[in-house]
């Protein structure tokens, strides 16, 4: 009883540590980021203003609600995401948009400076002090509603060298990889307009699963009727063979002196096998069936 109990304080406690590392406000990264917006997306007062893209790179939420954003390296406590907004639990493999307005007061995701003249932006954990992402703004690189995002979202160094770049598509709330690849239907549409190559596929698809139906049945059905006829044999076989009878070695005993019985001389046998003999029984007097014994008087007339 005492290992199970073990056991299962030890599976709980894994359970835990793993649960507390998938939330781990460590795995979010700046994902994608916009500086100058005049005809991209729009906030919900309708304005357009630049924005910072967060995600989440882990399997599990975490809720960021206590870190801060920053674009100053010598103050990493600029801009407090606040606590208690249901909001800020970010669900996993996803992503989460901050305004860079200036105008904290329209709400949680409004944060307190501009992405015009900054150089750097930071996302820095609840403690204040430590810094889990940052990424230098290439200024000279982006133009009016032109964004600079990772390749595949996570990825990429925190100076830019390597799995970034601008992005002329911005992607939003949304994954960056394939924003600019066109979608496969626009692509077999320029190279099958009329549907020919389409509808051949599907009829060579439908044939060679009849052919291969055909063949599957028709194997199975040789086999099923070769195992029948040797089934049908092998009993055959058997049921012509002698059946074996258990007879007892006192039947074959009894049967053997029944025969020498009969074998042996006339003597041992009566001629008279045909006569009727019938022998006279002689009864003998019991007291005790006579009428003169009785244990009533017979009535007399005087």
């Amino acid at each position: 009883m005492k290992k199970i109990t073990k056991i299962f304080l030890l599976l709980g406690f894994l359970f835990v540590s793993l649960s507390l590392a998938a939330q781990s406000q460590g795995d979010m990264r700046i994902n994608e980021f916009l500086i100058t917006n005049t005809n991209d997306f729009e906030d919900d007062f309708g304005h357009k203003n630049g924005w910072i893209e967060l995600f989440n790179t882990s399997y599990g939420t975490v809720n960021i609600g206590g870190c801060y954003l920053t674009n100053d390296p010598s103050n990493l406590t600029k801009y407090i995401i606040p606590k208690g907004d249901v909001l800020t639990k970010i669900a996993p493999r996803q992503h989460t948009l901050f305004w860079a307005d200036n105008e904290p007061f329209r709400g949680t995701f409004h944060i307190n400076f501009k992405l015009e003249d900054s150089q750097e932006i930071l996302f820095v954990a609840s403690d204040g002090k430590t810094i889990i992402d940052r990424i230098k703004i290439p200024i000279d690189q982006l133009d009016t509603n032109i964004s600079y995002g990772r390749t595949l979202d996570g990825i990429g160094t925190t100076d830019g060298s390597e799995g970034w770049q601008v992005m002329e598509r911005t992607s939003p709330s949304t994954n960056n990889e394939g924003v600019d690849s066109v979608p496969k239907s626009v692509t077999i549409k320029k190279a099958d307009p009329y549907g020919i190559i389409m509808a051949l596929t599907a009829m060579s698809v439908v044939f060679l699963a009849l052919v291969v139906l055909y063949l599957v049945f028709k194997q199975v059905g040789k086999h099923n009727i070769k195992r029948s006829r040797q089934r049908s044999v092998v009993s055959m076989s058997e049921s012509s063979k002698p059946k074996a009878t258990n007879v007892s070695a006192e039947v074959y005993a009894a049967i053997a002196a029944s025969l020498h019985a009969y074998l042996q001389s006339d003597d041992n046998h009566d001629i008279e096998n045909t006569i009727l003999t019938i022998n006279k029984v002689t009864k003998n007097y019991s007291p005790w069936s006579s009428k003169i014994y009785t244990l009533r008087e017979t009535p007399q007339k005087k």
